[in-house]
Formats: structure tokens, sequence, C-alpha cells
């Protein structure tokens, strides 16, 4: 037998299994120390300081779950997920928060398929299997409980005694490594993910008790409002402004769009870096700094306040699901064949269109909002997000495993997805302006966050507000208004488009767009200046 078994106790075990941990898993943590702290030695001292620090904080968070039988399943269970944040902090820079723990629950297996490289096979086999088989194959020598126990309290305090000796030692450099490099502590493996799971599942369960607070409900359009509104609300997907030649980008992103008197906003701010919580956040009357995805499940959204104003509202969704915004209207999967007609290795954003003229053919009265939520330019794999028509810039990654391409290639790639969703967007105003006559149309565009593309060695998305660069909170939005549309100020509305806004803005100008009469509207937050008011 290849691995043979061995004795060895359970203090020795959680040694071994810590210094691994911190030698080996955290990569990425000593990486970004030594980038805040060019190496010398002081600065080599403080290196060491931190891995002892580390590996006591380890010691302490194994010795405390780690009882008798459950020693080897806590072990193995810690160096599988530690293995896979390795290699997501070390190849994307990407912090297992709170937040990206949420991104993790919410992330379909289509989305989860794209992250699947050769590259992650090998860290879970070399960090996780690997060390898992010998830990399964050893025997472990457990003392009487009593024992066990006190041996585990001297080991607890012995780490405590070192935690807080580091900090003495190194006061100075701590209070500012505290203080001011919190995006390096960040990648402390496992510890930053444990804690961050920690809070995930307090306010998961949590949530669980509250009921849904209802928003709005004194809402209503004007008697003098007689005129049907349809707003075609595009929610896209990491889709950064910086990329869309409307703003100003040298490459032709948007070809067709440039064609239509558009609108579009180069300063606004995602609430988040994540669809996990830019979606809910943009659709909730709270603001950034006040919101939480707990706040956000426990309140009514846009959604609920239009429906109090009596709108039709339907949801079509090509991307995972609506983060719970869409749970009170109607909703509609397009991920699949079973709905959506144009599918080649995906479903594509175009096929949300399908069927749309007769969902509004057969609403005779009240006002129109259709939420269409899609996959845009959601990442690693960001060639699948367009048919091979649109490769317009070339070369292009063909690779989920960005590392691999060269970051011309990850732009191209990057580059021809926006390409794709300009089609898709003429394509709604292309059916709103079918639709004129009816109702005053609108479309309103704007992306849940931005992306990393290599920049500074960061890929993807996710990263801490506080933290985050600008390409991953600056993003594109874009408004179209058809010809019947006569209650907005165009002239007000494109010297506007350079002006810092946010996601906070969007409630209120949704809002404003149906002339809505609400408690909730605050017409200060409101993007759009109206020529007209119906009282």
């Amino acid at each position: 037998m290849f691995f043979k078994s061995f004795n060895i106790s359970r203090n020795w075990l959680i040694h071994i299994v810590t210094i691994m941990l911190v030698l080996f898993y955290n990569v990425a943590l000593f990486r970004h120390f030594i980038e805040v702290y060019p190496l010398s030695l002081s600065h080599l001292l403080y290196l060491f300081s931190i891995g002892l620090l580390v590996g006591a904080l380890i010691e302490m968070i194994l010795h405390l779950s780690c009882y008798r039988w459950l020693t080897k399943p806590v072990l193995i269970l810690i160096l599988f997920v530690s293995a896979m944040g390795s290699y997501f902090m070390d190849t994307y820079n990407i912090v297992l928060d709170s937040t990206m723990i949420e991104n993790i629950f919410s992330t379909n297996s289509r989305e989860a398929a794209d992250l699947l490289s050769i590259k992650l096979f090998l860290y879970i086999l070399i960090l996780g299997i690997l060390p898992a088989i010998l830990i399964y194959t050893a025997r472990i020598k457990f003392k009487s409980v009593q024992r066990e126990i006190f041996d585990s309290s001297k080991i607890i305090l012995l780490a405590i005694f070192i935690i807080v000796s580091q900090v003495y030692l190194f006061g100075s450099f701590y209070s500012s490594f505290f203080r001011e490099h919190k995006e390096v502590r960040v990648y402390a493996n496992p510890i930053m993910y444990l804690y961050s799971l920690y809070k995930y599942t307090s306010n998961v369960f949590d949530t669980g008790r509250h009921a849904v607070a209802e928003l709005g409900k004194d809402s209503r359009i004007p008697d003098a409002d007689i005129e049907r509104e349809l707003v075609i609300i595009i929610v896209g997907e990491t889709a950064r402004a910086d990329k869309f030649s409307l703003n100003g980008y040298t490459r032709k992103t948007n070809p067709l769009l440039e064609k239509e008197n558009v609108y579009s906003f180069n300063n606004i701010q995602s609430c988040g870096t994540s669809t996990a919580v830019s979606v809910p956040c943009m659709f909730s009357h709270l603001p950034e700094d006040e919101f939480t995805i707990e706040k956000g499940r426990n309140n009514e959204n846009l959604l609920d306040v239009l429906q109090h104003a009596e709108t039709n509202i339907l949801w079509r969704d090509n991307n995972s699901d609506s983060k719970k915004v869409a749970l009170r209207v109607q909703y509609e999967d397009f991920t699949s064949k079973k709905r959506n007609p144009v599918c080649d290795i995906e479903c594509r954003d175009i096929g949300m269109l399908h069927g749309l003229q007769d969902y509004l053919d057969s609403k005779k009265e009240g006002d129109v909002a259709i939420v269409l939520h899609q996959m845009g330019n959601h990442g690693p794999a960001y060639y699948k997000r367009y048919p091979a028509s649109f490769e317009k810039f070339t070369p292009a990654c063909h690779n989920s495993q960005l590392d691999k391409c060269s970051k011309e290639e990850i732009v191209n790639a990057y580059d021809n997805a926006i390409l794709y969703t300009d089609y898709f967007l003429s394509e709604v105003i292309k059916l709103l302006k079918t639709n004129t006559r009816r109702f005053e149309t609108a479309m309103v565009y704007i992306s849940d966050h931005g992306e990393s593309l290599g920049e500074n060695g960061v890929y993807l998305h996710g990263m801490p507000n506080f933290m985050a660069p600008d390409n991953q909170r600056k993003v594109g939005s874009i408004f179209w208004f058809g010809d019947s549309y006569d209650n907005v100020d165009r002239v007000a509305l494109a010297k506007n488009t350079d002006q810092s806004y946010t996601h906070d803005n969007v409630f209120h100008t949704i809002l404003g767009l149906f002339e809505i009469k609400s408690s909730v509207y605050d017409e200060s937050l409101d993007i759009i200046e109206h020529v007209s008011e119906h009282e």
C-alpha cells in the first residue's frame, strides 16, 4: 500500500497541519505583505511575526474544533477548502470575505464549470487530496478526555501568549498594519474564510426569523397621467464603463448604439463588486452605506413599489437568478433550452426577447416594467459570452484559466462580450420602437459591477469595497427614450452623463420614469430631470 498507516498523537497532527497551512496555503498573504513591506532585515522580522500570529490563531481554531473523532473530518475539510482558497487567491487575487461566501453559495453549476482548470485540480490534489489521505490513514492516539482537554487548554493559552507577545514586541508595526493594511490581512488562510463563513451563516439564520417589511404602499399613478409607460430595465453583468466606446474607449465596442440617440453615463459607481450584493442593492431603497444582503431580503424593493402602483412586472433571467429581488413578481428562467430558443455552447441574452411582444400585447391596461438580467460579461470564460460571429477583436483568450492567456487576449475576449451586449441592447431598442404608439417607451441599462482584467495582478471581481479598484466599481449605464416619451429633459440629461452617480440613484430614477407618487420616492436622487409632473 502506497500510504502506510502510522501512529501520531492528536496534538502533533494538529501541529503539523498548522505548519502546513502557514507555509503552503498562505502564499498570497506573504506575497501581498512583501508588496507593502519590501524585504529588509526589520521587515523579515515582521514577516516571521505574521507567520507566528497566523499559526497561533490556526492552532486555537483547530484545538477548539478537533474533538476526538471529529479530528480527521475537520482537518480534511479545512485542508480541502484551504486548497481551493489558495488557488483562487494565488491565481485571481480573490478575497474570501462574507460577500464572496455569498457568491459561492449562489453560484450555479454553469458558472462553477467556467472556473474548473488543470491548475485548480493540481492545487486540490497536492494541497487537498494527498494530505487528506495521510490524515485518513493516520492512527491517532487519543488520551483520556480530561487529558485531551487539559492539553488543548495549555496549547490555546500558549497560542494566546504568542499572539499577545508578538503584538507587544512589534506594537508600532501592528498598530499600523491592522489599521492601514486590511487589504493584506484579508488573505489569511483559513482564518478569513472561516470568519466569513461564520458571518454568512449567522446572517442566513437571522434572516429567516424576519418577515418582509412592506415598502411604498401609498404608491400610485396620478390620475392626470393617462399615458402608459413601458420601461425595459437591463441588469448588465460585469460590464465596466471604460470598455464602452460610447464613453471614449478607443475600440468600437458600441457600433450599433452609437447610431441611436442614447445617453451613456461614464461615472456610475456600483453598490458592490459582486452580483449577490449589487443586484439587490440597486433595487433597494436603502443607500449603499446602510444596505446589507440581510436588510435587502427583509424589505420590499423597487419591484414591490411598482406593483403597489399596479404596474405589470416581468423578470427574465439569463444569469444565476434574481438574488431574491424577483420573489414576488412574475419570473422566467432563460438559462436553458426549455425556454430560451437561442442556445449554442450556452443560452444567449438575445433569447430573452423571444415572445416579449406577445407578452406586451397581452397587457391591455397599466404600465409595464420588464427586467432582463444578462449573462453579459461574466468571467472568467469571456469567450463563451458571445457567439463566434462577434469575435472581432483577436486573438481572444479561449481559456477560463486566465493566467494561461496574455493580457491582450483577455481584453480582446472581454471586449467581444461588450460588443455582443451592444447588439443585444440595440435589439431591445428595436423592440421598444415598435411599441412607441402604445406606450411611452424607455430603456435603462446598468451593470451590476465591473471587472479586473489583470491590472496589478488582479482578475475577476468580488474585492471588498474598501480595496476594490475603480474597474470593479465603475459600471456601464445607458439610457434610451422613445419619441413619445416627453417627460424627460433630454438636454439636461446629456449634460449630466459625466456626473458622479451610484446604484443608490436607480431606485428613484425608475420610480420617476413611471411618474409614480410615493413617500419613498426622493426626487433629489432621480438622475433624470422631468419636464412636467402629473399631479
